[in-house]
């Protein structure tokens, strides 16, 4: 009996494996559907092909491709975020806050593809307003919120001059967006030194001469 149950719980994690692997590959076909083609152009079809798995099974795992779109940004930017979220519970210098948060975004977004994700609602946006609102919510709205709290303490603290900061915490993260841009655009022509650029920028936020 015993040695029953153990065999059915096996089986139960093993099914639990399968399924989360698949999930794992419809979402990486869908980032490589949605960056080749865009939002309106990638069919669940072709995402079911690329994964290799049949139309019904994404069925399984998410409502329609609006679904999709929005469990990529969870999946892939919502852990990030949390992650500033933790940072504006510390009670770190703001230089340090802001050299981890450019650190943070070189490599875990820049140098990924994750990259693909946000330059998806750049170009897609406009076209799909409910796409845009959603990333908003999920992960703008949430770091420029983490990010204004930490400047507006360093600001009462003197370490940051410029109140102004702490009402446009968007200029901490212009130098990403500026990135991203440069990246699909230009960087085959004239490669950007991200990793420099955010430093640069730190120091002229902070006021820091050489």
């Amino acid at each position: 009996m015993v040695g029953g149950k153990a065999a059915a719980s096996e089986t139960r994690s093993g099914r639990g494996e399968r399924a989360a692997a698949r999930r794992t590959a419809i979402l990486d076909a869908a980032l490589d559907e949605f960056s080749a083609r865009g939002f309106a152009g990638a069919r669940l079809d072709d995402v079911a092909l690329r994964a290799g798995v049949a139309k019904g099974t994404i069925y399984l795992h998410f409502k329609d491709k609006e679904a999709l779109f929005q469990e990529l940004v969870r999946t892939m930017l919502g852990p990030l975020i949390a992650g500033l979220e933790q940072l504006q519970a510390s009670d770190l210098p703001i230089r340090t806050v802001l050299e981890r948060f450019a650190d943070l975004f070189v490599r875990e977004i820049y140098g990924t593809r994750r990259r693909d994700v946000a330059r998806l609602v750049i170009t897609e946006g406009t076209r799909f307003p409910e796409l845009a609102e959603f990333y908003y919510r999920e992960v703008v709205a949430r770091g420029i919120g983490a990010m204004r709290a930490m400047i507006k303490r360093a600001v009462a603290r003197g370490e940051v001059r410029h109140e102004a900061l702490s009402r446009f915490p968007q200029l901490v993260v212009a130098p990403g967006l500026v990135a991203i841009l440069w990246a699909g655009l230009f960087d085959r022509f004239d490669h950007l030194d991200v990793a420099g650029m955010m430093r640069a920028h730190i120091d002229i936020l902070l006021e820091r001469r050489e």
